[in-house]
């Protein structure tokens, strides 16, 4: 009998900078429902990849001194690295610069313009270079983007347009006839209402102004825009329009596009609307999942309140942190990231729950029973509970698994955690063990617990990939029929006679202040070690040596004299200050790491050299408005460079 298929993609990255936790938190959730599913013996494929075309891409590749494709080839070297640090089992990985995505392009916007759904015109509108999009005027908040917050331009150029227009009424149609097809709810009535309904305006799909893009093949002095672009990668990547298309005819259409929130109107308006021209089947589901929240506001590079998903993964593990993500938030909702929401979930659920539970049942099997239960087993009064508890704890994982409800599905799972180590309270068998004449009893207490681990290694294992191996080592458990979904129907799979090969802890429980000092510091090091190496060359060939630049890259910088008026330490931080620096009219907010240098008295007064155009940052959640410049030598001394004399502040520095 044939597998039944299902096919989940996420969103395919736009490439112009390292990806933060709340890129991870989609492909990881996207990650664990490819996983259930093949553990439900569906026929999986799971895509992701990146978006590298585009305006904002030639400008960066321009300054940096490299071609767009070297650029881009470092960030997607880091991207899949990133990947296979979080453990996402990806099937496809789609570059919009491969071959083979390119010729799909090339044939789906002919095709478009040969049935008549495309036309060419001009455009005359504003544009935001970062999120390559339109916007009319009525979009923008106080004249800026309505997305990223950033200054618009206005463009004028010939372009071809899609008729959007032309499919309203059938995209509205379907989406009251499919009540499922955008999810959660609230998303629907958000397409409808203030997308559809007011009226879809015609799309502008090439550009003439750069030249980073895939080429209109019959009217070469265009670029095909994103929307044509970067959406045609989910049939692009099964080979639609190619050779060999029998990946497109065996898993289209998809089951489910896992997007963020704000990328919903183009998955479930402007895609739906393509396929319909090309006369293919629309997509299942598209699920618009919330964002990451911190500091108040979408987590967001422009913001400088991202979060480094590498920092966090080589201090708790990939396991921990998968699990926060999941845990911690309701898929489809907004959630919060702090750093200690995220130690408190690790202590909480991870140490003092599972990891305590796999513990404590695997050093009293090899304390009463050498570390292998014998065969004679007898039941308590307890048993039936735990049975229950199991069997509906699968049941209810599934039913929100389905639904993509990870939040729920992981709190479930917990509830038969936390009943395991009631149990042990219930059952008492350090007193037990006290008299030989139940030692059956004991042994039946110990097979439940090992029993009931191994159906919570199976339940975790979408989500966290590594720590069931670590239970089913503890455990022995080698017959891998015993690590399937199916093998959790029933409770007593396990044999009797349990063997235990006792492990490390599992999850160590943490020192939430110190270790909240300790990652606050890391993520410092880590975000300042991105805004000094943004770059898409290799490391080899960054060299001081070979590092020249022109007058030109050198007047980019703008160097002004300050003076320190006012200066004191960061909370909890023996290396920063904060200094309010007088340039000239205007009062900036210096973070730097040289309280182990100068006193906060000792800086205020002092002509500094300040660096006033660097983008603004968080430091240990202080807002640091540009850079003291400061020399050190190899003696490890630092000193602040300084200017003589009475000058004015805000004079500039060349």
């Amino acid at each position: 009998m044939a597998k039944e298929k299902f096919y989940i993609t996420t969103p395919i990255y736009y490439p112009s900078d390292k990806l933060h936790i709340g890129h991870s938190y989609c492909t990881v959730a996207t990650d664990t429902m490819a996983r259930y599913k093949r553990m439900r013996g569906f026929d999986v494929k799971f895509l992701t990849g990146t978006d590298e075309h585009g305006q904002k891409i030639e400008r960066i590749a321009k300054e940096k001194g490299v071609s767009p494709k070297e650029y881009v080839d470092g960030i997607v070297r880091w991207v899949k690295e990133l990947w296979k640090t979080l453990d996402i089992s990806y099937d496809y990985y789609i570059r919009t610069t491969d071959e083979k995505h390119i010729k799909a392009v090339q044939a789906i916007f002919k095709k478009l313009y040969e049935n008549g759904d495309i036309y060419k015109s001009s455009y005359e509108g504003l544009y935001c270079t970062p999120c390559e999009t339109f916007y009319t005027e009525r979009q923008l908040v106080d004249g800026k983007c309505p997305d990223c917050g950033r200054e618009v331009e206005k463009l004028k150029e010939e372009s071809y347009f899609f008729k959007l227009s032309k499919y309203q009424d059938r995209i509205i149609k379907h989406i009251e006839e499919n009540p499922e097809f955008i999810q959660p709810p609230t998303r629907k009535n958000e397409m409808i209402n203030n997308f559809l309904k007011p009226g879809l305006e015609d799309l502008c799909i090439s550009r003439t102004s750069f030249k980073w893009g895939i080429p209109v093949d019959f009217d070469p002095g265009h670029v095909v825009y994103v929307w044509v672009d970067a959406l045609s990668n989910y049939i692009s990547a099964l080979g639609y329009a190619s050779d060999d298309d029998s990946d497109f005819k065996k898993y289209w259409p998809a089951d489910v596009h896992v997007v963020g929130k704000e990328i919903v109107r183009f998955h479930t308006i402007i895609w739906p609307a393509m396929l319909m021209a090309l006369d293919l089947p629309l997509p299942k589901k598209v699920f618009g999942h919330g964002w990451l929240i911190i500091d108040g506001g979408k987590m967001s590079k422009s913001k400088g309140n991202v979060v480094d998903p590498k920092v966090l993964t080589d201090k708790y593990g990939v396991d921990s942190v998968r699990y926060f993500l999941l845990r911690e938030i309701a898929f489809g909702q907004d959630g919060n990231f702090t750093n200690e929401a995220l130690i408190n979930r690790i202590n909480a659920d991870l140490a003092n729950d599972l990891g305590n539970l796999l513990s404590r049942t695997v050093g009293m099997i090899d304390k009463y029973f050498g570390g292998v239960l014998p065969k004679e087993q007898t039941g308590n009064d307890f048993d039936a509970e735990i049975v229950k508890t199991a069997l509906n704890t699968v049941v209810k994982v599934e039913e929100y698994m389905e639904k993509m409800l990870f939040s729920d599905a992981f709190s479930e799972i917990w509830v038969l955690v936390r009943r395991c180590n009631k149990y042990i309270d219930e059952t008492t068998p350090w007193i037990v063990a006290k008299d030989e004449t139940r030692k059956a009893e004991l042994a039946g207490i110990m097979y439940t617990l090992s029993e009931a681990l191994r159906i919570i290694a199976v339940l975790i294992s979408p989500g966290m990939p590594n720590t069931p191996k670590e239970i089913y080592k503890q455990l022995c458990v080698e017959d891998d029929s015993l690590k399937t979904w199916d093998s959790i129907k029933d409770f007593g799979a396990m044999p009797k006679e349990v063997r235990i090969e006792k492990g490390s802890v599992v999850f160590p429980r943490i020192d939430v202040k110190k270790e909240l000092e300790e990652l606050e510091a890391a993520m410092e090091k880590a975000q300042s070690e991105s805004i000094a190496n943004k770059s898409g060359k290799d490391d080899k060939k960054k060299t001081e040596d070979t590092e020249i630049i022109t007058i030109d890259d050198f007047s980019k910088i703008k160097l002004r004299v300050g003076k320190v008026i006012k200066c004191e330490k960061v909370e909890k931080s023996d290396k920063l200050l904060k200094s309010q620096i007088d340039i000239g009219g205007e009062v900036r907010q210096i973070v730097s790491g040289i309280a182990s240098y100068y006193s906060p008295e000792e800086m205020v007064g002092k002509n500094v050299v300040v660096v006033v155009n660097l983008k603004p940052v968080k430091l240990r959640g202080v807002l640091s408005e540009g850079m003291i410049l400061a020399a050190s030598d190899d003696s490890g001394s630092l000193k602040a460079v300084t200017v003589d004399g009475d000058i004015k502040s805000g004079s500039e520095v060349r």
